[in-house]
């Protein structure tokens, strides 16, 4: 089965930084996309970053100059370079990603932003 393992959460300052990564394993014949939603309490999830294979990374305008996607193909994974952390940031972070033609979401990361 297709896994998708997610690590780099934690609580930071305001203005501070990490590093998501999500690692796609398993039997795995084609990624399309890989990327990141996010979700804070009773709150809807929404779309943070995307990766789409064979094209261009996007991401919400709300992110857009501090977070940062990139992808390793060799690896399957796809990172999110957070910076200038805030405390609206906070959220459970979700990888998703389509492989073989069907979506799968990791279990999620825990983001806080305070202080």
């Amino acid at each position: 089965q297709v896994q998708l393992v997610e690590s780099g959460g934690g609580l930071v300052q305001p203005g501070g930084s990490l590093r998501l990564s999500c690692a796609a394993s398993g039997s795995i014949f084609s990624i399309n996309a890989m990327g990141w939603y996010r979700q804070a309490p009773g709150k809807e999830r929404e779309l943070v970053a995307m990766f789409a294979s064979g094209g261009y990374p996007n991401s919400a305008d709300s992110v857009k100059g501090r977070f940062t996607i990139s992808r390793d193909d060799a690896k399957n994974t796809v990172y999110l370079q957070m910076n200038s952390l805030k405390p609206e940031d906070t959220a459970v972070y979700y990888c998703k990603a389509i492989i073989n033609w069907a979506d799968y979401w990791g279990q999620g990361t825990q983001v806080t932003v305070s202080s």
